[in-house]
């Protein structure tokens, strides 16, 4: 198929990065809640500017129908945003999840119409406000189906996302890959957005040690489902993945860091819940990621507003 008509659903950082990016080779369609600016603006790596016009969206008054869909909200709020758009999607449209975590992933899997991608990426992107997002690092994007089928379409999504400056890659083992960034994630995300710091700073005392003491967690947990770090080499090798993380992104705000200073819910579920369900699966302790865990959750429930699940 050819994949010319793109509609991304979450037009956070990530999703208004896709859709800058693809707006030169592709039409594109940003479903938002509330109205936003047509004319965006991407800040790029090097400091560049790049405006677009762009359509955009609600999902009340959608245009003609998309030849994929990318659904680029927070992991909390991707099966809410799936069932509002579900009934405007025609049978077959593929649809690309690009939420951290593994949790609504096999759900949606299972729930919708048609072929579904997976995505883990490490490009780096933050919001400025309602016109302005900050490309602020290159990274890559790994695009594959959980059940190792659909590599045609990953190939063809991969090609025509690397053709608009996000390099991508079509896999057959995106569940080992997001696993691999689950825990890459549960290392260095609730332990800086609880402490307020940036990445680099978990070098210092008394994070360095934190994170140690949750990488001995993490190990025997990812073992036990089958997921070895890229070298293969157990704890020394989750060791080396996440403090290589830390120092390439020693200046980043993580994204839950940036989702806690702004008061918003932050992906806790979907990055820490389905380590915990695997460790109690496998009897083994975790009680740095329960204590995680329990802190966020409390936190979630005391900003929420009256009647917010979230």
């Amino acid at each position: 198929m050819t994949l010319t008509r793109h509609w991304i659903v979450g037009p956070g950082a990530l999703g208004r990065l896709i859709a800058l990016r693809l707006a030169d080779r592709a039409s594109v369609t940003l479903v938002a809640r509330r109205p936003l600016p047509a004319e965006q603006t991407l800040i790029t790596p090097a400091d560049g500017v790049l405006t677009r016009r762009v359509e955009v969206a609600r999902i009340e008054a959608l245009p003609a129908p998309p030849d994929v869909v990318h659904l680029t909200t927070k992991a909390h709020g991707a099966e809410a945003a799936h069932a509002a758009l579900a009934s405007h999607l025609p049978a077959g449209v593929p649809l690309v999840l690009w939420q951290n975590g593994f949790d609504a992933q096999p759900r949606l899997a299972e729930r919708h119409a048609g072929p579904v991608l997976c995505a883990t990426t490490t490009e780096g992107a933050h919001v400025q406000d309602d016109t302005r997002v900050t490309h602020a690092g290159h990274g890559h994007t790994f695009l594959g189906s959980l059940t190792g089928d659909q590599h045609a379409l990953a190939t063809e999504l991969a090609t025509v996302l690397s053709s608009a400056g996000l390099p991508a890659e079509a896999v057959f083992d995106i569940r080992v890959r997001l696993w691999r960034k689950l825990a890459v994630n549960a290392a260095i995300n609730p332990l800086v957005a609880r402490a307020g710091i940036r990445n680099g700073e978990l070098r210092e005392a008394p994070y360095r040690a934190r994170v140690e003491t949750l990488l001995g967690e993490l190990a025997p947990i990812l073992a036990a489902e089958g997921i070895a770090p890229p070298d293969g080499a157990g704890l020394d090798g989750w060791r080396r993945l996440v403090w290589q993380v830390i120092e390439a992104t020693a200046a980043n705000r993580a994204s839950m860091l940036q989702d806690v200073q702004a008061g918003r819910p932050t992906e806790h579920e979907a990055i820490l819940a389905p380590l915990l369900v695997a460790a109690e699966r496998h009897g083994l302790a975790a009680p740095g990621l329960a204590e995680h865990l329990a802190a966020l959750r409390a936190r979630a429930a005391a900003v929420a507003p009256p009647g917010d699940g979230c």
